[in-house]
């Protein structure tokens, strides 16, 4: 087991790892920026190194000075947690040169499930359902028009590389995907440095449900069951939940397969999550795989009864999975709420400032994950998100009454916030009868 890691991240995810570490003796060492300096979850490590101003390309993407205090802080490994350097392959393999554990994936697994032209290729030899689309790159508006006829409209252009909903745009017709398709590649261009498009059947209405997977060094993957992640806005998850409400137990299963036989022809190792939407016929296809842990995998946790925080660390530590496959059980049903600093009466524009005041619910089968604190000032240079709630329950139906419990006590004064449309939303008829999808939330609430 490793001695000291280094946590490449900030603000929750941060503190959520700090705390696995300490529970497994594990000592640790921080990175902040000028911004969050004197956070109090940076008291909790052991080591703590200022390694630039605020800007993100300044200092938590900026791998020289991660590597520089990784290598300060004599560490064996480092944790990217999520977002940032988390699906960096060349951060991966910064780390291998350095003989540095990356507590993630290899930088070959990395590349070929990253690009997602290249994913969906690897999922059909593996006998994975992926949405009928072109065989590889589209390279022109020529072959962009001759592609869609074939399959039909409405088609998506989407970005090869990144994700976050960037470089993707839906078109229905000849005149509209001239549009979509050049300017697809000019923000995937911008955002991820490469402007490669293909183009896939666009599914209307779909749900969205992803597979949690862990994979050894020894052989073994494993499905920890799946999480509907269908309420969303603007491609960005809001609610999570585990199980999916609408699949039923051949879906269960054969979804969560299929997850696993794809992690396993990409020969991959740790942590990640295989991406499915599902469309009103029930049948699902393979979108992208997210080689990292995931916002949302306390849901997982919950009803798994999991620890995927130290899962991943034992794995990078070289450690075989503890368990087969037919002892992974999920029991009752967990369901999570992003907060953020957001107002949702101002078209979600982001709120930063000081937090005046915060109360925190409880109770049995809640937990609130988060680093804020009265007093604590939400920066403007890094994402809004400032909790995440989380509940477990027996049932559903008792998981959303104790989440709306939760999310009435919650109290945060001094920024706004996305608690009362999460209340809103757990509320609406068509949520609590499971009758949503991935366009929800912005028909309804017209965000």
């Amino acid at each position: 087991m490793f001695k000291r890691i280094l946590i490449a991240n900030r603000g929750e995810i941060a503190l959520r790892i700090i705390r696995a570490c300490r529970e497994l003796g594990i000592e640790t060492v921080a990175i902040f920026s000028e911004a969050d300096r004197g956070a109090p979850y940076l008291s909790l490590a052991d080591e703590a190194y200022c390694i630039g101003p605020a800007r993100t390309t300044d200092s938590y993407l900026k791998i020289d000075r991660v590597i520089s205090a990784a290598e300060i802080g004599n560490v064996q490994a480092i944790h990217p947690g999520y977002g940032f350097l988390a699906e960096n392959a060349h951060f991966a393999e910064v780390c291998r040169s350095c003989n540095i554990e990356f507590i993630g994936p290899t930088p070959e697994a990395m590349n070929l499930l990253g690009d997602k032209n290249t994913a969906r290729r690897l999922a059909r030899d593996a006998g994975v359902p992926v949405v009928p689309g072109s065989e590889g790159l589209v390279q022109s508006e020529a072959e962009a028009t001759s592609v869609a006829r074939s399959i039909g409209f409405p088609v998506l252009v989407k970005a090869a590389a990144g994700g976050g909903g960037r470089g993707m745009r839906v078109a229905l017709n000849d005149l509209a995907l001239q549009a979509a398709w050049h300017q697809a590649r000019s923000e995937a261009g911008a955002a991820f440095g490469d402007a490669s498009v293909y183009i896939e059947r666009y599914i209307e209405h779909p749900r969205h449900i992803e597979v949690q997977i862990l994979a050894d060094h020894h052989g073994h993957v494993l499905h920890l069951w799946e999480r509907d992640c269908t309420l969303q806005r603007r491609h960005q998850k809001v609610i999570e939940e585990s199980p999916a409400p609408m699949l039923d137990d051949s879906q269960r299963r054969a979804i969560c397969e299929s997850a696993v036989r794809l992690i396993r022809s990409a020969h991959y190792t740790n942590a990640g999550t295989v991406e499915f939407i599902v469309d009103r016929a029930g049948n699902f296809y393979f979108i992208e795989t997210n080689a990292r842990i995931q916002v949302e995998h306390p849901v997982t946790e919950m009803v798994t009864g999991i620890d995927l925080i130290k899962s991943q660390i034992r794995i990078a530590a070289g450690e075989p999975l503890p368990m087969a496959q037919e002892d992974v059980k999920s029991v009752g049903v967990a369901m999570e709420c992003r907060i953020n600093a957001e107002d949702p009466k101002r078209h979600f524009q982001p709120s930063p400032g000081r937090i005046e005041r915060i109360f925190s619910p409880g109770g049995f089968g809640v937990r609130f994950d988060s680093h804020v604190h009265s007093g604590y000032t939400v920066s403007p240079h890094y994402d809004s998100m400032i909790g995440k709630l989380i509940v477990h329950q027996p049932t559903r139906t008792e998981t959303i009454t104790c989440m709306r419990r939760a999310l009435s006590e919650l109290r945060i004064e001094g920024v706004k916030t996305t608690v009362s449309l999460l209340g809103e939303i757990l509320s609406h008829a068509a949520f609590v009868e499971g009758r949503v999808d991935t366009t929800f939330i912005e028909r309804t609430w017209n965000t």
